[in-house]
This record gives structure tokens, sequence and C-alpha cells, in this order.
């Protein structure tokens, strides 16, 4: 397995604010989150973990890799669902309230017409399939965290959301209201000891999508 970050297309006037402050909104949290992913999934099962890379959805090699990552998807701007129906997985991460989700789902609508977003069902295997998770968890950014919220733009509650293809295989994993790619980030700085929480919330949650990945 290796982490495949994906520079996508993305709307430019929605993302303008987001550009100035951190750049391509693509490259947010890397390259610390699937560093420190890649080592604690090397450490905590028995795949073999290869160094993390950055692909375009254009580029041919993207069909070698089962699950890509996708950050900051509600400036996303897709054009292709071929990578997904031939049985490939992927990550959505760090996107919040209606406003990102409308736009989240309309790319999605676009590539998938005969297609609905679900949430993931509480009874599903990705909960369970390495560690047991009771809730779905919100992971707060590290900047609602300090000041003292786990939400932000509105997405009060997380949800797992996914479509499903003709043999009822999740394709995506959509993490929304939840911010995975902080929590992986942010796993090594010891100047935020409560932070904790978060890290081994995100760490299980993620190891849990790739697995289920890798296996089914």
């Amino acid at each position: 397995w290796r982490f495949v970050r994906v520079q996508y297309h993305y709307d430019e006037a929605l993302s303008r604010s987001v550009v100035e402050f951190f750049g391509e909104p693509w490259a947010i949290d890397g390259p610390a989150a699937e560093q420190n992913l890649s080592r604690r999934l090397q450490t905590a099962t028995s795949i073999r973990v290869e160094d993390p890379i950055v692909l375009s959805l254009e580029d041919p090699r993207l069909f070698q890799h089962p699950w890509i990552y996708f950050v900051e998807p509600g400036n996303l701007v897709l054009r292709d669902s071929e990578f997904l129906l031939r049985g490939g997985t992927a990550m959505f991460d760090d996107f919040h309230g209606p406003v990102e989700w409308d736009h989240f789902a309309g790319q999605m609508k676009r590539v998938f017409p005969d297609r609905d977003l679900v949430d993931m069902p509480a009874s599903h295997p990705v909960f369970s399939v390495f560690y047991e998770i009771d809730e779905y968890p919100q992971i707060a950014g590290l900047g609602s965290f300090m000041a003292g919220r786990s939400w932000e733009k509105g997405g009060y509650v997380a949800r797992l959301r996914t479509i499903f293809d003709d043999g009822g295989r999740p394709m995506l994993f959509v993490n929304w209201n939840t911010d995975m790619g902080d929590g992986l980030e942010w796993s090594n700085v010891e100047d935020y000891p409560g932070y904790l929480k978060y890290t081994s919330l995100a760490y299980r949650m993620a190891i849990n999508q790739i697995v289920y990945a890798l296996t089914h």
C-alpha cells in the first residue's frame, strides 16, 4: 500500500482564500499527514507500506493503486469516475458545512448521475475491520481545537458517506465535517497534548478505511 495524494483540479473562485493562506487545497496537511499515517500503518499492521507519492487524476499510474486521497474536496472539480468503477477506493477528507457539501455532492452527481451519496450504515464492516469503532469520530482541525470546538463552517455533525457500486462495494469514504488530515499531521507535536485524543481517533478510522479498501 502507498499513500497516494491526488493533485486535483479545483474551483479557483471557491478556493481563493484557501490558496492565499494555505497554498493549493489538494496539498493541505502534506507531507506530514501521509508520512505519519504511513509509519503508523506499517507498525500497526502487517501491510507492506511504500513511500507516499502525489499523482494527478490524469496520471495512468493511478490505476496501480487501490486507494487514493483527496483533501479539501469542497473545492474539487471532477472530470472522470473510471478509477472508482474499476475497483479503486477514494478517501475524501477535511471539508465542512452545507456550502462545501453542496459543491462536493454536485461534483459527484456529475460523474455518477445515477448513484446517490448515502450515509455509511453503523453496522458496516469498515467500523470493525481492524479497530472496533463504536461511533464515527469528529476530528477537530487544530485551529478549531485551539478555539475550543470540534466543528467548523457550520458542520456540527460528522458523517461518513459513500457511493456504492453495483456489487455493494463502497467506492468512496467521504469524511464530512471532520478533519482526519489534521489529526494525522499534528500527531507528533508535543505543544498540544490535549490534541492526542483526536490523533488516536484519526489513525483508527483512517486505518480501518485503508484495510477495508485492501481486503474488499
